[in-house]
């Protein structure tokens, strides 16, 4: 746990500087000075009453830090195998703890709180209060009552206890004290609508053994042992985290408009959930014990299906909610001033040819993993393919939500060739009832139209869309669709263009975004993209290349964070985290290598657990 001497800044942190803590319905962005500097209440996508990460202090934070900054060293950790984050600040004086976490909240208000106890000699502390809803746009009235701070504002009220004394300084609220060994001092704050009475008092301390006593009887179905333990059960603590437990739907990442370039326009607001998560996910939580989650994902899926199949979108709400109408939040300079700062997401709208695939491969995972069939899933499968049976023909506008004009994107197709493909599977396999031979010439017709269109034989590789030189790392994923087996040459081909092509600096590139042939429609570049680097070390590991899959793996967890984050994209050259951030989308593929490398190495131990299908197989 190396030590890191925070400055004063008026800014946010560097993306990798964060921590996270959640309680299964939202989540807060902790950076390593002490400062909450994102927090949004009561949901996920609800507005943020702490702001400063795209903006500065007086956009809202909390911060919790040593008095005299001169000298301090942080240190921090999350508690074992929890989501309760320990900041440990070594100063001059002495040595003081502080813990920050969200007990899961079930039916209680959301509550933040941050525990400061002294461990040696004598530090004094500091406590800073700027709370501003509605994105940092709006100050509240605040006022002391019944012993407690009260901020409001239009539909919002939040009330923070604590035994030592506040004052106003301006428009931000003041805490000065000291700790001296053993002394604990708790801070809690609580939101509630603003037309409710006070929250009943929340116990800091039994709201602490609460949540230590959650997060480790929830891992302890956890079924990976292997060599990389540790980065599978962050990434699936993180997965947890990110889940709205009332629903099961799982975010992208807690945060919006995190920019993939500093100081450009690639800033998207990824608090929804996609359908292209979908399979992913579910096979990430059924390999490591958790079916519970996957059942719930599923379940949550089957809702924001529900209606006509040509209506299905990309990405939902997280209670499957379709309206996710963008906008911008033009009073935030946005961060590190990448603007514009988006709320919102117009890709909901876009057509996405590759979700038919997701949702079929969703269905033939969670049979084949022995889940329940879940009736609207099942009924829905027939309609679903009636659509695509029309609709695989056109355009559209890919994986990565371009914005540009919609092609014949390769991936895109492949995914319409798997929605296929599991039909036929399910009905050979599990006795599901349709049309197989209507299914199967359908499905051969897509195979052998990408292999004829897609394809460059001059340079032995799928290209990004028919017609295309331009490569897409989404090529990589071929062999884990059982599209073609991982030892075809077209499928060897491919995986080294992607490599000569489309690494920067080791890592890997989505696409050549930013350049005169770009199909994004956007200007300036980004970084390289996580999830694809771990998708190349997949695809080398299924071409027989272990030890080079293995050392890529390990280069990618060297890029998490002090306390095992992943954003969604790296710049390699300033080593920083760019994009969302904590990002599920690279989590997932994180756990899926590390069972891959386990299950392919030459010491494999009995008795961990299986794969679950391959859609190559049969």
């Amino acid at each position: 746990m190396p030590g890191h001497a925070p400055g004063a800044r008026s800014g946010p942190s560097a993306i990798e500087d964060y921590a996270l803590i959640g309680d299964l319905l939202t989540a807060g962005l902790v950076a390593r000075d002490g400062s909450i500097d994102w927090l949004c209440l009561p949901r996920f996508d609800s507005p943020a009453c702490f702001a400063a990460l795209l903006g500065d202090e007086d956009n809202g934070r909390w911060r919790v830090a040593p008095a005299d900054e001169a000298g301090a060293v942080a240190r921090r950790r999350y508690r074992d195998d929890t989501l309760i984050l320990e900041t440990e600040w070594e100063t001059p004086s002495g040595r003081a703890l502080v813990t920050d976490f969200m007990p899961p909240r079930g039916e209680d208000a959301p509550c933040v709180v941050r525990i400061v106890e002294g461990l040696s000699g004598i530090v004094d502390m500091r406590m800073e209060l700027r709370l501003r809803f509605d994105y940092g746009r709006v100050l509240p009235w605040m006022r002391h009552k019944d012993g407690q701070l009260t901020g409001i504002a239009g539909p919002d009220a939040v009330w923070l206890g604590t035994p030592v004394r506040l004052t106003a300084h301006g428009t931000s609220h003041r805490a000065a004290f000291r700790v001296t060994p053993g002394e604990r001092v708790p801070f809690v704050l609580v939101w509630r609508p603003s037309h409710l009475p006070a929250p009943d008092p929340v116990d800091a301390f039994d709201a602490l053994a609460a949540t230590d006593t959650y997060w480790r009887l929830w891992l302890r179905r956890l079924t990976y042992d292997g060599p990389y333990r540790d980065a599978v059960a962050r990434s699936l603590i993180t997965l947890k985290a990110l889940t709205y437990e009332p629903t099961g739907g799982i975010v992208a990442a807690p945060t919006t408009s995190l920019p993939e370039e500093l100081g450009g326009v690639r800033n998207w607001d990824y608090r929804y959930c996609w359908l292209r998560d979908a399979g992913m996910a579910l096979e990430a939580l059924l390999r490591s014990g958790f079916t519970a989650e996957a059942d719930a994902w599923r379940g949550w899926l089957a809702r924001a299906l529900a209606g006509r199949p040509e209506d299905a979108q990309i990405m939902y709400g997280i209670a499957g909610e379709r309206r996710l109408t963008e906008w911008e939040a033009d009073w935030l300079p946005g961060y590190e001033g990448s603007r514009p700062v988006r709320i919102g997401n117009a890709a909901a709208a876009q057509r996405q040819l590759d979700v038919p695939g997701e949702v079929m491969e969703t269905i033939h995972l969670s049979i084949g993993c022995g889940l329940r069939p879940r009736r609207h899933l099942v009924d829905l499968q027939t309609v679903l393919l009636d659509h695509l049976e029309q609709a695989w023909t056109l355009p559209d506008q890919g994986l990565w939500e371009m914005r540009g004009t919609p092609r014949h994107y390769t991936h895109s197709k492949v995914m319409c060739w798997v929605a296929f493909d599991r039909a036929v599977r399910l009905a050979e396999g599990h006795d599901r009832p349709g049309p197989v031979e209507h299914w199967r010439r359908i499905r051969d017709r897509i195979h052998r139209e990408v292999c004829e269109r897609a394809f460059d034989p001059d340079r032995g590789t799928f290209t990004q869309s028919y017609g295309s030189r331009e490569l897409d790392a989404a090529l990589l994923q071929i062999p884990q669709t059982g599209f073609l087996p991982p030892d075809d040459p077209r499928v060897v081909g491919t995986v080294e263009a992607v490599r000569r092509e489309l690494l920067v600096d080791g890592l890997v590139a989505r696409y050549s975004a930013g350049g005169p042939d770009s199909p994004d429609g956007l200007t300036g570049g980004e970084g390289a993209f996580l999830a694809c680097s771990f998708w190349l070390a997949d695809a080398l590991l299924s071409i027989g290349r272990e030890d080079e899959a293995r050392a890529l793996y390990e280069r990618l967890l060297d890029l998490r964070n002090d306390v095992g984050l992943l954003a969604e994209e790296y710049d390699p050259r300033a080593r920083r985290q760019l994009g969302n951030f904590p990002q599920a989308f690279t989590h997932v593929p994180l756990i899926r290598v590390a069972y891959e490398l386990d299950r392919h190495a030459p010491h494999a131990r009995r008795g961990h657990p299986e794969a679950p299908p391959d859609p190559g197989e049969g």
